[in-house]
């Protein structure tokens, strides 16, 4: 398997550390607002390289941090913080903000079928690893303290800039967009390890430390818990490419620093989901959320189809336009595994054969995960029966999580249900969801036969799920409302 390796820019074989675990980590959410569908784009194409690597035989132990404090507006170490603007605009404490958002992100999630990581760490639960790292890099000289705050000294470092290269003036102050001028830091690249109450003395949250009660700067935490569950190597950290600078440049700096030696051999990083008048973000534009397209009527999926038909090192331009094509290329896609008929016959294991060989160098080759999706469909083209189709279409959406066969399934029992109504003379009109046709049709025959108590129970039942009926001359109509 060869992955582009955004530190060393260029595609790399990769080789774990240990023969017996894959060591990865990708950077959580900050939970003060719900994600956008540009940020669930990295986590999908995380989620696909940590199944795609289980699928090719590896043990992975993969830890995600959620930001609950210290995540200030700007890269600057300047404005306030996320989580306390979060609780602001909503009149809820802190906590209250981080929990309600940190649910909604895995159940977006769970509706995109990304896998929740084996270790879910939130920043505030471990304030005594980043002291421990703290006070390590002020010992050797690594960081200074100035102006009540706790700061990384970047001129101790022989090379700052990993992912791209700059000019040592190319952040001067009032240059970059975001950066103000910090007086207390020595040099214009230090960060803040540490705030104390010299800073922001409105901060919700605050802990005792060496160095006066406060609180740890945003780029601290991913290099505590990694450490914390991981250990002091490193084999994948993923990220969005607007983590690359500052916040894993800074996290490689202050790791290295504590640790002596290089901490992460390979960086993957993203690409932005962009909208057609630019980048997508929760500050400018529609906020597009996984709920939101669900209210427009599409499936989750279908974007999660969307995002897998492009490399995840290309920028991809969302619009309503370009989703109504993977909406339909989903929809058919799933029409025709459902056309494939179980009849119980063996595997023909050579043509799986060259079917895996196909799928697997399309991933390995840098995850490219839309000539995975051209894999599968030429499984549905191949010369063999359908046992092995349906059996290889299941093997690799192990991988691509677009629940294949679930979804057939559900069409199929759908289909049978509206043809079981359709020769009784009650046609239901629907969403396809072969319960609720069930329910509607139980209710359609307590009706007819004057059981009107157990017709009114089910309606009841029925609106209770957010189902609306409207009776139609020789049927129903259903809708989620």
């Amino acid at each position: 398997m060869h992955l582009y390796n955004s530190a060393s820019h260029k595609k790399e074989e990769f080789v774990p550390n240990h023969p017996d675990i894959v060591k990865m980590y990708t950077c959580g959410p900050t939970v003060y607002h719900f994600a956008h569908i540009g940020n669930l784009r990295s986590y999908i194409m995380e989620d696909v390289l940590e199944k795609y690597l289980r699928y090719a035989g590896y043990n992975v132990k993969r830890v995600m941090n959620i930001t609950d404090v210290g995540h200030l507006t700007s890269d600057a170490d300047s404005g306030e913080d996320k989580m306390l603007k979060g609780a602001r605009r909503e009149h809820k404490t802190v906590m209250e903000i981080a929990q309600f958002y940190t649910d909604a992100f895995f159940e977006d999630c769970r509706r995109l079928n990304i896998k929740r990581p084996d270790v879910v760490e939130p920043a505030t639960a471990c304030i005594g690893e980043y002291i421990k790292i703290i006070s390590r890099l002020l010992e050797t000289g690594y960081a200074y303290r100035a102006g009540g705050n706790v700061y990384f000294d970047t001129s101790r470092l022989e090379k700052y800039y990993i992912f791209n290269d700059h000019d040592a003036d190319d952040l001067a102050v009032g240059v970059r967009e975001g950066v103000e001028e910090d007086t207390n830091k020595r040099n214009k690249n230090d960060f803040v390890l540490w705030f104390t109450q010299s800073k922001f003395e409105d901060q919700a949250l605050k802990w005792d430390s060496p160095w006066g009660v406060g609180y740890p700067g945003w780029h601290i935490e991913c290099s505590g818990i990694s450490m914390k569950h991981l250990g002091e190597d490193l084999d994948i950290h993923c990220g969005g490419i607007d983590n690359a600078f500052p916040h894993h440049t800074n996290e490689i700096a202050q790791s290295e620093a504590y640790l002596g030696h290089k901490w992460c051999n390979y960086w993957m990083h993203v690409l932005h989901l962009n909208t057609t008048s630019g980048k997508m973000s929760k500050s400018k534009g529609e906020f597009l959320t996984v709920s939101l397209l669900e209210e427009k009527g599409y499936d989750p999926l279908a974007y999660r189809l969307f995002c897998l038909q492009s490399h995840y090192r290309k920028s991809l331009v969302f619009s309503w336009e370009n989703l109504d094509n993977a909406a339909g290329a989903y929809g058919k896609l799933i029409g025709r595994v459902a056309a494939l008929k179980d009849s119980g016959a063996a595997v023909d294991e050579e043509s799986a054969r060259a079917a895996r060989e196909k799928f697997k160098a399309a991933l390995d080759n840098d995850l490219n995960t839309s000539l995975a999706v051209t894999a599968l469909y030429d499984v549905l083209k191949c010369q063999t029966n359908d046992e092995t189709k349906l059996h290889l279409l299941g093997e690799f959406d192990q991988v691509l999580g677009l629940s294949l066969l679930e979804k057939a399934a559900e069409k199929r029992r759908a289909e049978e249900s509206s043809a079981k109504s359709a020769a009784g003379g009650f046609l239901i009109q629907g969403e396809g969801d072969p319960e609720i046709d069930a329910l509607v049709l139980q209710r359609a025959e307590a009706k007819k036969a004057r059981n009107f108590a157990e017709a009114d129970r089910i309606r009841d039942e029925l609106n209770q799920q957010g189902i609306e009926i409207t009776d139609l001359p020789g049927g129903a109509k259903w809708k989620r409302s």
